[in-house]
């Protein structure tokens, strides 16, 4: 009997300032890895940011909803970053944890590996390198995001033998047998979201929350956003398939908390995220939903508002940006002064609090002045909800790139490295650190 073709993905290290789990899970990777195993490959996984390793002996799946902290190791800063003047960190398990890990495995035919942030490659060049210490044979294939919107600056500097650009889910079979001679007939239809494998979650050392992706795209195309570069297509699951997922995960795995990946949950209420609702309600399942990604406020009634705290909806998110609403054209137009007060209204009217309802605010625009910042903060208070400040990534092929890049002290071009939010790239006479512990201190203190 032949044995089946051993495919290894991987979950890269992150190197930054700052990371944290924020319900961040690779579901790309993983969704690879479901329909890798679906067609008979033998699947192995491993997760640099694993806060659930074997040797970190810890358990505590469900505190803080899910989220938690990366172990790190402080390294050395990347070349012209010397002057920031933070700890610069590798994000998740030590090196020789890895280095055994590989070693314990029986040799791979294929390897995979994805990325996340632009700015993140450092962690994933890392990776790569550690991978060919021990497969020096084997080849190694990388995807994601920051393969997609900087390929060519990957394909250079990655150190991987390919470099996949856009979704994997269209080409997985076709890679996996150019590689290993392994040709299954595909048994998904990549245009149909309700018939992909779930992702192998099950794959971790513990699953301590589930992401969900209901739909593909987003109907809006927000100019600092980089959803429709990655998911041009607008695709929805059905209502059915949803919940059967949801309902797996819980029932076969006790997973209490899900974290919605969704550009564009809302979006098209009657016909996807209702239905949804309604059926969690009726089943009284007593579990924690979180919006990461935000919600468009547009979309919010008191309809959705009631069904979302029916069903469990612990962490609302909004996508509000700004409150200049004069003023946000040259950004997006997803939201009115009058739509936003609405939604939050009818949020507030269905049970949610002011701590469980979050508008993320982007600091660190090109050309955005303090004021309008403290003046949002004191828009969102007064609305009786909680600012969130979220940095600003500069992010190639979107419409505020060039924007970016003429407004920045780095040459963003030259290296993604320079697109790291923490360093307020677009900003550099406005923000410093004073100021950010500033607005943190006004969110606070601001009635």
């Amino acid at each position: 009997m032949i044995s089946p073709s051993h495919i290894l993905l991987v979950n890269p290290w992150i190197h930054d300032f700052a990371a944290y789990d924020f319900w961040a899970k690779p579901l790309g990777l993983l969704t690879l890895a479901g329909i890798l195993r679906q067609h008979g490959f033998k699947i192995s996984y491993l997760d640099c940011l694993d806060r659930f390793h074997p040797n970190t002996g810890h358990t505590a799946l469900h505190a803080r909803q899910g989220r938690g902290p990366y172990l790190k190791t402080k390294i050395a800063k990347p070349s012209g970053l010397e002057d920031i003047q933070r700890t610069f960190s590798r994000y998740g398990i030590p090196l020789q944890w890895f280095h055994d890990d590989l070693k314990a495995l029986c040799t791979p035919d294929l390897i995979l590996v994805t990325s996340l942030m632009t700015y993140w490659y450092p962690g994933v060049q890392e990776t790569i390198d550690a991978i060919k210490k021990v497969f020096p044979n084997v080849p190694v294939i990388l995807g994601g995001i920051y393969a997609t919107l900087c390929h060519a600056h990957a394909v250079c500097h990655s150190g991987a033998d390919q470099v996949i650009a856009g979704s994997g889910t269209e080409s997985i079979l076709d890679l996996a047998a150019t590689y290993t001679g392994s040709a299954p007939l595909p048994e998904y239809d990549p245009e149909d979201l309700d018939t992909l494998a779930y992702p192998a979650l099950d794959l971790q050392h513990e699953i301590n929350y589930a992401p969900l992706l209901t739909s593909r795209g987003c109907p809006f195309a927000c100019a600092y956003c980089a959803s429709n570069i990655l998911d041009p297509k607008r695709m929805l699951r059905s209502p059915a398939s949803v919940v059967a997922e949801i309902l797996h995960w819980h029932k076969n795995h006790g997973v209490i908390d899900f974290a919605f990946y969704d550009d564009a949950l809302l979006v098209n209420a009657d016909r996807h995220i209702i239905p949804i609702l309604k059926d969690l309600i009726t089943r009284n399942l007593k579990l924690r939903f979180h919006t990461p990604n935000a919600v468009h406020i547009r979309e919010i009634t008191q309809q959705t508002a009631q069904l979302m705290f029916a069903a469990g909806f612990e962490t609302i998110r909004l996508g509000l940006e700004t409150t200049d609403f004069e003023k946000r054209n040259d950004l997006d137009h997803k939201v009115s002064a009058r739509e936003f007060n609405r939604a939050v209204i009818c949020l507030k009217k269905a049970g949610f609090s002011q701590k469980q309802i979050g508008a993320y605010l982007l600091i660190g625009l090109p050309d955005q002045s303090l004021e309008t910042i403290e003046t949002s903060i004191r828009v969102v208070k007064q609305a009786g909800i909680t600012p969130v400040l979220a940095h600003y990534t500069p992010i190639p092929h979107t419409s505020l790139w060039h924007r970016a890049d003429a407004a920045s002290r780095y040459d963003l071009e030259s290296d993604p490295i320079f697109t790291n939010n923490a360093l307020f790239p677009c900003q550099a006479d406005t923000f410093s650190w004073q100021t950010l512990t500033y607005l943190k201190q006004l969110i606070k203190n601001e009635n």
